[in-house]
Parts: C-alpha cells; structure tokens; sequence
C-alpha cells in the first residue's frame, strides 16, 4: 500500500492579524499582558495537492482523474504517464462534450452511466474490471475519467479493488481516498457497492470452496486421467485470461 505524502507550507498571518492587540488578566497577579502577533509568528499548515484537475495513480498502472485530463492539450500528459487505455464515463446529455479524443491512440471503454442515486452501476462493474485487468496484463496503464473524476469513475474504481484484492468497501474508499480525496460517490453508488461487498465475497467462497472440494477429490478417487482433466482445465482458464487481456 501507498502512503499519503503531504508538504507542509509555511503561511504568514493576516496583516490585521498581526496588528492586532488582545488583553488577557494574569492568572498569577491580575495584572494585564499585551501579546502582539507580529511578521515573524508563522502558521504552518499541512498542504494537500488540488488533485481535482489531475489524473492520480490509485494502483500501479490505474489512474482516476476527470475529463479536463483526458482532453486534447493534455495528450502531453497523457503521454507522460504512459496511459493505454481509458475508461471514458458519461451519459447521453455529456456524449456532445464528454467524449474519446484519440480513438485512434488509445483503446477506450465508453459507458454510459448517469451520475444519479437510482442508476444500476453494478452491471458496469464487471466489464470496467475485465478492460483494466486486460489492460495491466499486457502491462498498460489505464485512466478512469467521468466529468469531474469524484463520483461515477471513482465507484468504479473502488469496485475493482473491492474485487481484485478481495477488500471490504470501506477498505477501497480509504486507499482511492488518500490518493484523490475530493472522491465522493453518490448515496445510491455507496449502498450498491455496499451491496456488491456482499455480492462478490459470496462467489469468491464459492470458488474458492469448488476448487478445495473438486481437486482433492479427483485425486483420492485415482480415476484415471482425473489429475489430466485437472490440468487441461487450469490450461484452458489461463487460455481465457490472455484472450481477454488482448481483446481488452
């Protein structure tokens, strides 16, 4: 996991800060101090990145942003990251000005997807994890971008760790966060992924149960060729990795 790195900046006070004078009685006599701020008392205050306009690295190859970064003056940028792939974010009314600018430079995934409480975005979760997965495994690097890179594409990315690394939703909010902390997924995005927490740790026991339960009983069984089957099937499933990650 990444940490969070901040600067601090030095901030001089208000000029009328500093003029001003305050009384104050002494504990100790009753007597009166004057205490004035002047030029040389500094604040510090810890400052954070204005990450609102800018793609961030959530995962090793796994950018959020918004679409001012995905626009046609920051292909410099674009291509400074090493971007491959982008997962443009939308809806019918945005199509007009929210849209691929180089389709034939990167491979895009478009979704239509309204930034509403009552949209059904977890159908959009699979196919999104299906496109980054194939995009890392050819060792691509992929931006996810909506309008303003705070709801619709940061559900989606907080879905995909939710799955890829088997992490609760509270776990993946925090960690996508840290690293672009103006996210804020609408109420009704928040109860589905909730939802999905539930959804996907259910399959993954499943499969994870099947493959305990089916391996070791093909074996003590000793029927001939059950250790093959075995292992044609492992060679097929990788086979079907690799198709989707060349297909995207």
């Amino acid at each position: 996991m990444w940490s969070l790195k901040t600067n601090c900046t030095v901030c001089s006070a208000n000029p009328a800060a500093r003029k001003h004078r305050y009384r104050a009685r002494s504990r100790a006599g009753g007597g009166r101090m004057v205490s004035r701020m002047d030029e040389d008392n500094k604040l510090q205050f810890p400052s954070l990145p204005d990450t609102k306009e800018d793609l961030l690295e959530i995962l090793p190859g796994l950018f959020l942003g918004p679409y001012s970064s995905a626009m046609k003056s920051k292909l410099p940028i674009l291509e400074r990251h090493g971007i491959t792939h982008i997962v443009c974010v939308r809806q019918d009314i945005e199509a007009n000005f929210i849209k691929p600018n180089f389709p034939h430079m990167f491979r895009y995934l478009v979704l239509d997807i309204a930034d509403n409480p009552v949209e059904n975005i977890i159908r959009f979760f699979p196919m999104t994890k299906e496109f980054i997965d194939g995009c890392l495994a050819t060792e691509g690097k992929v931006l996810v971008h909506g309008n303003a890179g705070i709801s619709r594409s940061a559900a989606l990315v907080i879905a995909y760790l939710m799955e890829t690394f088997g992490m609760k939703y509270r776990e993946a909010f925090s960690h996508v966060q840290e690293r672009r902390f103006c996210i804020n997924p609408n109420v009704g995005f928040v109860h589905q992924l909730q939802e999905y927490e539930a959804i996907y740790l259910a399959k993954l026991t499943i499969k994870r149960m099947s493959v305990q339960l089916d391996r070791p009983f093909s074996l003590q069984a000793g029927m001939p060729g059950s250790r093959k089957r075995s292992l044609e099937e492992d060679e097929d499933f990788g086979g079907m990795q690799v198709t989707a990650a060349q297909n995207g």
